[in-house]
């Protein structure tokens, strides 16, 4: 199977000194996802926990909701040039196939940098929220929230070696106990890392929880969130204009700059006990 890193050798310039050594890569390639054997989406990833990005890419799709919903995941068939299975091809099989997905009307290759984005995708968003996130009544005093990204930050075991990974963390929003970590070279990717293996563990939806992302907050991460009924939506970098909008409108809690003793809330601050 591959692995998360990879490694090439560098020319390392310090100063007037040069020296060439092997270095650490965050690994990243493509992995087709299949829908009942029907091709669905690329996207680019970092290999590992697959059959969790998956299950969580298609939460966050709106095509399955609990672990109930997903009938099995399996590779399928895909060998480079020296027959080896590359494992980057995952066929899912929902129990009932007849729910399109989100983007069944949009490009069908993602990338790692942004995902599946675009405003058309509001109404089918309040559509597919099953799980009323507005309605959970979790509070968060600040001091369990700034301790969040440390907490993260020492489980990001790829980034020390490779410094080139975006994760994404879940914690129970009552003790701060981080539940799950994940580690990908796209923000999505990394979440719906944590929210496949939320959905395969049987803990959807995730009331009174907090999902920790290690970039900026996107409407796509915001998306996934709700879907995956997520009260509390926090990042250590600054949320988009159209997340702020989705949120305010679900009534999720978006928490950007979340760094040191600090913190801006741009929605549902009365959830900051």
């Amino acid at each position: 199977m591959t692995r998360a890193t990879a490694r090439r050798r560098v020319l390392r310039l310090r100063g007037d000194g040069r020296t060439t050594r092997p270095d650490a890569l965050a690994a990243e390639e493509p992995l087709e996802i299949r829908l009942g054997g029907e091709p669905l989406t690329v996207t680019m990833r970092t290999p590992g926990q697959d059959f969790d990005l998956v299950a969580g890419f298609l939460v966050g799709e709106g095509i399955v909701h609990t672990a109930e919903d997903l009938a099995a995941l399996r590779y399928c068939a895909g060998t480079d040039e020296n027959g080896a299975n590359t494992y980057n091809v995952v066929d899912a099989t929902p129990r009932d196939a007849r729910t399109p997905p989100l983007s069944a009307h949009r490009n069908l290759l993602t990338t790692s940098a942004c995902g599946l984005c675009g405003r058309d995708t509001v109404d089918a968003v309040r559509t597919h929220v099953r799980h009323p996130v507005g309605e959970d009544p979790l509070t968060v005093p600040p001091a369990l929230l700034y301790a969040l990204p440390d907490r993260l930050r020492a489980a990001q075991r790829t980034f020390d070696s490779t410094g080139g990974l975006h994760a994404a963390g879940l914690f129970d929003g009552h003790s701060g106990e981080l539940l799950c970590a994940r580690e990908d070279v796209g923000r999505h990717n990394a979440v719906d890392k944590v929210v496949g293996w939320a959905l395969r563990e049987g803990r959807l939806p995730l009331t009174g929880h907090v999902l920790l992302v290690s970039g900026r907050a996107s409407f796509e991460l915001t998306q996934k969130a709700a879907l995956a009924g997520v009260p509390l939506l926090a990042a250590v970098s600054a949320p988009s204009s159209l997340a702020v909008d989705l949120a305010e409108e679900l009534g999720l809690t978006l928490v950007g700059f979340l760094r040191g003793e600090g913190a801006n809330v741009y929605t549902r601050p009365d959830r900051i006990a």
